[in-house]
C-alpha cells in the first residue's frame, strides 16, 4: 500500500522571509526602573501585514463531477454547477496571521456546489512552485512569473498510483485509490496593487474502484472525479463615505477566469467537458458623477487538464483570444459597490455579430479598495445560451488608477 501525502504550506502576504530569532523572556528590571510605556500598535497593512486579519472574498466558483471507465472514452454521471457571489454575500474568507505565516481559507458557496471547511496552509517546507520535482497539481495555471503568484498546496491520498500525473494530466489510480488535494494561489500584494489582490483555488478529488461488466468476468477501473475551481479578490475595502462622488478614473489590472467550454454534445455524444483557465488584463472606466462603469476584458485561453480514459478532443484551442465588455452602475448603499452585466463576449480579437457568444445570463460585481477608492476588484460570470452546449466563464479582476 502506498501512501500519498502533501502537507500545507504558507508564506507572508508580501514575501517569505526569515525574521531571525526573538527572545522569549528577560531578567526583571532593577528596582526603581520606570515602567516603559506600551508601544502604539501598528495598524494592519495589506502589503506588509503586522497583525492577523480576515478578508472577505469577492468572486466565483465552479464544480464538475463525473466518472470514467478504463474500457471506455466518455464521461458519465456528469454534474456541473457555477456561482458568482456579491459584496454583501461573500461565502469566501481568507485569514492571514503574519506572526506564524498561516493562511486559513474557507469557501462556502452551496449554489456552486463548492464548500470547504477551513483549509489551513502553514508548513513552510511545502510551499510549491513550477520547476523541479515538486510542482502544483494538475489544473493549476502556471502564470507569468512577473505576476508574482504564490502557490500553497495540501492534501492526502491512499492506495496505489498507476501514473502520478502532471500539470496537464490527472493522477491515474489503481483499485481503491483515493485522494483529495487543494491548492490556494494568490498574487503577492504590492506587485500590481496595494490594497487588493486576486487569488485562485483548485481542488481535485479522485476515487477509484474496480468494477465487473454485467454477466461477464471482464473488469474495468471506474474513476470518480470531483473537481472544484474558484477565482476571487480580497483586500482592504473602501468605506462608502471615502469613495469619490465626482470626477472620473481609469483602472487597469490583471484578470483571471476559469471556464468550461463544450459546444459539441448535440453532435458528438462522447464530447468531454474540461476546465480551462483564461488570464489577461482589464480596463475599467468609472464616472463617479454619473455612477456609470464600463469594463473591457482581454485574455488568453490555456489548454485543459485531461483524465486518463476519455478523449482528449476539446473545442477551444490553447492560445485562443478572449474578449468581453460590460456596463455597471455604482450603488454603494444598496450593493456595496458596482454591479452590471455583459454586453458582449467572444473568442476573437474583436467581437462582432458573427462571432459573439449568445449570452443567457451574466453578472459583474465589483467593489472599491484602499483608503479613498484607489483600486478596484470584481468577480464576473458569463453563461452561454445556446441549447445543448455547456459554456460558462467565471472570473475575477483587480485594477489600480
Amino acid at each position: 500500500m502506498r501512501n500519498y501525502l502533501l502537507l500545507a504550506s504558507a508564506c507572508t502576504l508580501a514575501a517569505c522571509a526569515d525574521t531571525g530569532a526573538q527572545s522569549v523572556g528577560s531578567n526583571a528590571p532593577p528596582a526603581g526602573t520606570p515602567t516603559p510605556s506600551s508601544p502604539t500598535p501598528t495598524p494592519a497593512t495589506f502589503v506588509n501585514p503586522t497583525e492577523s486579519k480576515t478578508y472577505s472574498g469577492l468572486g466565483v466558483v465552479q464544480h464538475y463531477e463525473y466518472n470514467t471507465r478504463s474500457d471506455g472514452n466518455s464521461q458519465g454521471g456528469q454534474l456541473y454547477a457555477g456561482d458568482a457571489n456579491t459584496v454583501r454575500d461573500s461565502g469566501i474568507s481568507v485569514t492571514y496571521n503574519p506572526r506564524d505565516a498561516i493562511f486559513d481559507v474557507t469557501i462556502a458557496r452551496p449554489k456552486g456546489l463548492v464548500s470547504t471547511s477551513a483549509m489551513r496552509f502553514q508548513d513552510p517546507l511545502h510551499r510549491t512552485d513550477f520547476g523541479g520535482l515538486n510542482q502544483p497539481q494538475a489544473g493549476v495555471p502556471q502564470l507569468d512569473p512577473a505576476k508574482q503568484i504564490q502557490y500553497l498546496e495540501s492534501g492526502s491520498g491512499t492506495g496505489d498510483i498507476l501514473s502520478p500525473g502532471n500539470n496537464s494530466k490527472y493522477i491515474v489510480g489503481d483499485d481503491t485509490y483515493s485522494s483529495s488535494v487543494q491548492t490556494f494561489f494568490y498574487q503577492k500584494p504590492g506587485t500590481t496593487t496595494k490594497y487588493v489582490t486576486y487569488a485562485g483555488f483548485v481542488r481535485n478529488s479522485l476515487s477509484v474502484l474496480k468494477q465487473t461488466v454485467a454477466n461477464t468476468t471482464t473488469t474495468y477501473l471506474k474513476n470518480n472525479y470531483s473537481l472544484d475551481r474558484a477565482a476571487f479578490v480580497y483586500g482592504e475595502l473602501t468605506a462608502n463615505s471615502a469613495v469619490p462622488k465626482s470626477g472620473t478614473a481609469d483602472f487597469t489590472g490583471d484578470m483571471l477566469a476559469t471556464m468550461v467550454y463544450n459546444p459539441l454534445p448535440d453532435t458528438d455524444a462522447t464530447a468531454s467537458t474540461y476546465f480551462q483557465w483564461i488570464d489577461g488584463s482589464q480596463t475599467t472606466h468609472v464616472d463617479f458623477g454619473t455612477l456609470k462603469v464600463t469594463t473591457t476584458l482581454t485574455g488568453t485561453v490555456r489548454g485543459p487538464t485531461f483524465d486518463a480514459y476519455t478523449t482528449n478532443a476539446f473545442s477551444m484551442p490553447n492560445g485562443s483570444t478572449f474578449n468581453a465588455s460590460a456596463t455597471s452602475l455604482i450603488d454603494l448603499v444598496g450593493k456595496g459597490g458596482f454591479t452590471g452585466t455583459f454586453t458582449s463576449a467572444c473568442f476573437a480579437t474583436t467581437c462582432s455579430a458573427g462571432n459573439s457568444l449568445l449570452i443567457a445570463g451574466s453578472s459583474l460585481d465589483g467593489a472599491f479598495y484602499g483608503p479613498n477608492g484607489e483600486e478596484i476588484g470584481a468577480g464576473f460570470r458569463i453563461v452561454g445560451g445556446r441549447p445543448d452546449q455547456r459554456i460558462d466563464i467565471l472570473g475575477t479582476f483587480t485594477g489600480h488608477k
